[in-house]
């Protein structure tokens, strides 16, 4: 495989992103999706990096992350092959579930992580799941409005620009109408 566009620099954040092949869903039942953030945490979250903002869609994921080391890459592969093989093995399929390996953006000005974390958290919204951000139990939104007490995602990056809950609450639904189509996250290309 040809190499990576994006070298993984530890200290520096980074948008992670895959979906299902062929646009398929990648999570079935609620399981899935709680099994997903139970994977990711022991694969990735115990030493490799930092969740600032995520989002579990049917058929695909979005994570904002700061990265603690170089093994990135290797530990998403793990991570992907295990989430894969405990599907496969699940469901009765066989083959690849992801669309091959997964996508990243280096996220390199401080103001675009706020920007980010908003267009992730509004995912099951512009997707016509739900109305508001909190309906979406897949989605660390409900750590920012304080609506649940989570423990994956780390706030303080991204809320320390807008302050309160109410003030990151407030910053994602003003602008939810007017958000900007982002095409180099959009994975609809």
């Amino acid at each position: 495989m040809p190499r990576r566009q994006v070298d993984f620099v530890p200290g520096h954040h980074y948008h992670l992103y895959n979906r299902g092949n062929n646009r398929q869903n990648i999570f079935f039942e609620r399981e899935n999706y709680l099994y997903f953030l139970q994977q990711f945490r022991r694969y990735l979250v115990e030493d490799t990096l930092d969740v600032l903002a995520y989002c579990l869609m049917p058929n695909h994921y979005h994570f904002l992350v700061r990265l603690r080391s170089q093994t990135l890459s290797q530990q998403m592969q793990a991570f992907s092959l295990s989430y894969t093989k405990a599907i496969n093995r699940r469901y009765g399929r066989c083959g690849s579930l992801f669309q091959g390996r997964f996508r990243s953006i280096h996220v390199n000005c401080d103001r675009y992580l706020l920007y980010l974390s908003r267009y992730i958290h509004l995912n099951p919204v512009a997707a016509g799941f739900v109305e508001a951000p909190e309906a979406w139990e897949f989605s660390s939104y409900r750590e920012y409005v304080e609506l649940r007490q989570g423990t994956l995602p780390k706030l303080n990056p991204i809320r320390q620009d807008v302050g309160t809950a109410e003030d990151y609450q407030a910053f994602v639904l003003a602008n939810a109408v007017r958000l900007p189509k982002l095409s180099h996250l959009m994975l609809d290309e």
